[in-house]
This record gives C-alpha cells, sequence and structure tokens, in this order.
C-alpha cells in the first residue's frame, strides 16, 4: 500500500520513528539501523514501508535502505518468523553482515538477536542461502553507501569462495570457519579461495 513515505522525522525512540507527511503523522517500527540513520529531528527523511495487516491490529515498519526491506520480507517468510523478530535480526547485525551470516550458515551469529533461539536460526539460513546468494538487492539509500563496497558484491563473493571450497572436498562448516577468519570479506572470490586455502593450510 506504502512503498515509501518521506516526511519531517518529529520524534525517535529506541524503535519507532514518527515523520510528518501531508499533515499525518506515521508511526514507523523500525530497526536500530535505521533509527541510527534517521537524521535529526526537524530533518526530512525518505523511509521505505510494509504494511502489516492482522485482525487485531495494523502496524508500519520502516526501513533506511531498499536492501534492508527486502531482507525484512524475506525474513518474515520464515515459517516462525515474525515482523518482531525480523525487526531484532536487523537490529542486531546490519544488513550485509545479516546476509553474509545466512549465506555462510553462521546460525551462532544469528542467534545472537533477541528472541532468535538456535533452531530458528537453522531454519533461517536453511530456507535463505540459496535465495540471497542470488537474490538481487537494490541498494541502500544514504549517499554513504555509494563510497562503500556493495553489500551484495562481498555476499556474492563469499558464495562463491565457499562453493569452490566445498567443491574441493572441504565440509561447508570448515570452509564456513575459514572464510570467518578472513578481514576483507570484500576481496574477489579467487582471493577468498586463496586466503582461505592458507588459513587451512596453516601459512
Amino acid at each position: 500500500m506504502y512503498a515509501f513515505i518521506e516526511g519531517q522525522v518529529v520524534e525517535k525512540t529506541n524503535n519507532t520513528l514518527v515523520l510528518l507527511a501531508g499533515g499525518v503523522g506515521y508511526l514507523l517500527n523500525c530497526s536500530m539501523s535505521t533509527i541510527s540513520a534517521a537524521p535529526k529531528t526537524g530533518d526530512v527523511m525518505r523511509c521505505h514501508t510494509w504494511l502489516s495487516v492482522r485482525e487485531d491490529a495494523m502496524e508500519l515498519f520502516g526501513f533506511a535502505s531498499k536492501e534492508e526491506k527486502q531482507l525484512f520480507l524475506l525474513l518474515t517468510g520464515v515459517n516462525g518468523v515474525g515482523p518482531k523478530m525480523a525487526l531484532a535480526l536487523l537490529s542486531t547485525l546490519s544488513a550485509s553482515d545479516l546476509r553474509l551470516a545466512i549465506i555462510m550458515e553462521d546460525d551462532k551469529t544469528l542467534a545472537r538477536a533477541p528472541g532468535v533461539g538456535k533452531k530458528i536460526a537453522q531454519r533461517i539460513t536453511l530456507e535463505l542461502k540459496d535465495k540471497l546468494g542470488q537474490f538481487e538487492f537494490s541498494g541502500g539509500s544514504s549517499p554513504a553507501a555509494s563510497s562503500a563496497p556493495a553489500a551484495p558484491v562481498a555476499a556474492d563473493n563469499v558464495a562463491q569462495a565457499m562453493a569452490a571450497l566445498t567443491g574441493l572436498g572441504y565440509t561447508p562448516a570448515e570452509a564456513r570457519d575459514a572464510l570467518q577468519k578472513i578481514e576483507n570479506k570484500n576481496a574477489p572470490a579467487d582471493e577468498l579461495l586463496r586466503l582461505a586455502l592458507r588459513s587451512m593450510a596453516g601459512m
């Protein structure tokens, strides 16, 4: 119903924003990432939105970037993951870190989010790892995002390196552990593979 709302920030809390647009104050449920990205009170912000309609309530959810909204929608498509849990994940991890954690099947990192247990974390990685590897994200809307390496590229490179390692006979756990030790996960896939192999060889 609402693709986005652009308006003046009139109120911020730990998990909500109020945007004034066209004389209407819209209450948006947001992750901590979106709250942090929001400008100061009185400035104008565009929030990508999603409307949740239930029998007992209608709630608007707001996101600072299209990528965060797309991740939110993928997460809520997983059985047992509701809007509040999806926001908890997006508050605990940045969109790029969350995407990498899912692709690398790092359920321990996912389980750091409040309310996300081991079984739910495993279900998220199982259902979304392949989708995220192929999903084309729109990217962030903030000016700073254009100067940083694109999260989808980094995640795709990690996914390619992990596939190459498992193709060489390493288990997914071994491949994941080796890749997690690499500091620069924005490196090309062949460089990630080389560094992972060196790590496994103890070099």
